[in-house]
């Protein structure tokens, strides 16, 4: 079990947070995974604000890892394997701003490791990434129906038609990275 002083965060967006939450609860060494906000100029936002575009936010997760178990360096791999980093401000259905692919980076060295992981990635997609990678500003966590939602409602529409998905291609790539695997 990792100890607080040898975990690392990493915050970030790749569209609705609901995807991108249920991917990151399922990698080994991730500890904890919240959806929530940052990026936005207006304090406290919630989800009502942040639809409208004009708080600037947007709906991100924030992940405490231990980097011994799993690199930050991975963590962006499966980030932009796992969402489309080429569309401006959209993921699929979901368009505005809020939907933005976004890196917020820590450190230098997570600054440093992003641009080259981007750089990296970018033979992977026909278009070009247009991937935002930002400091780290205040994190906002959602509201609490939005934590953990594929895993409450794997039912729901937008879970089995969107998610499940991207879960079962997400499990297919990263196999040997899973919890329990």
């Amino acid at each position: 079990m990792a100890t607080e002083a040898a975990t690392e965060v990493a915050t970030l967006g790749g569209g609705c947070f609901w995807c991108t939450e249920a991917i990151y609860q399922q990698l080994k060494g991730v500890l904890s995974v919240e959806s929530g906000y940052t990026g936005g100029h207006v304090p406290n936002p919630d989800y009502e604000m942040i639809c409208t575009g004009e708080t600037g936010h947007a709906e991100v997760v924030q992940l405490t890892f231990d980097p011994a178990v799993i690199s930050y360096r991975e963590i962006l791999e499966v980030f932009f394997t796992n969402h489309d980093p080429t569309t401006l401000n959209q993921q699929g259905n979901d368009v505005g701003t809020q939907y933005r692919s976004v890196i917020y980076y820590h450190s230098p060295e997570q600054e440093a490791t992003a641009r080259q992981v981007m750089t990296e990635m970018a033979h992977v997609w026909d278009g070009q990434i247009v991937t935002e990678i930002s400091p780290a500003t205040t994190f906002y966590k959602a509201e609490d129906f939005h934590q953990n939602y594929f895993r409450d409602n794997p039912y729901q529409g937008y879970c089995a038609f969107v998610i499940a998905p991207k879960l079962a291609h997400f499990r297919r790539l990263f196999a040997a990275k899973l919890k329990g695997a």
